[in-house]
C-alpha cells in the first residue's frame, strides 16, 4: 500500500521545474565559451597594454616587430570573437526526459520490391 507524503503532485513538480532552471543557468554559466573568451579578452589587454610602450631591448629581440601589441590585439580579438559567439547562438536548454511510458512499435512498412534484403 503506497504512503502518502505531506508533498502534494503540484509542489514536486514546481520543485522539479525550479531545479531545471538551477540547472540551466549553471550550464549557461560554466559554457567553456564563457571561459575561453573571458581569460583571451583579459591576457589580451594585459599583454597590449605591455606592448604599447616597448623597450627598445624587446624590439630588438623580435627583429623590429612589436610582438606584445601584435599578440595582444589577436588575443583580444579571439576573446571577442569566442564572448561574441556565446551571444549570438546561446546554449540551447537541455531537454528533459520522456516519461517512460510503454509504447507500441510503429508498424512495418511493407518493403518495395527490388529494395531491402537480397532475395
Amino acid at each position: 500500500m503506497p504512503e502518502h507524503s505531506e508533498y502534494s503532485e503540484s509542489d514536486l513538480h514546481r520543485e522539479v521545474t525550479e531545479l531545471e532552471a538551477q540547472s540551466t543557468t549553471a550550464a549557461r554559466i560554466f559554457d567553456l565559451r564563457t571561459i575561453i573568451g573571458g581569460l583571451f579578452v583579459v591576457y589580451g589587454v594585459i599583454v597590449t597594454i605591455a606592448g604599447i610602450s616597448p623597450s627598445d631591448a624587446d624590439l630588438d629581440k623580435a627583429e623590429g616587430i612589436n610582438i606584445n601589441l601584435w599578440t595582444g590585439l589577436g588575443m583580444l580579438l579571439l576573446g571577442i570573437f569566442f564572448l561574441a559567439w556565446l551571444k549570438l547562438r546561446p546554449m540551447a536548454a537541455p531537454v528533459p526526459a520522456p516519461e517512460a511510458a510503454p509504447e507500441a512499435a510503429p508498424e512495418a512498412a511493407p518493403e518495395e520490391p527490388g529494395k531491402g534484403t537480397p532475395q
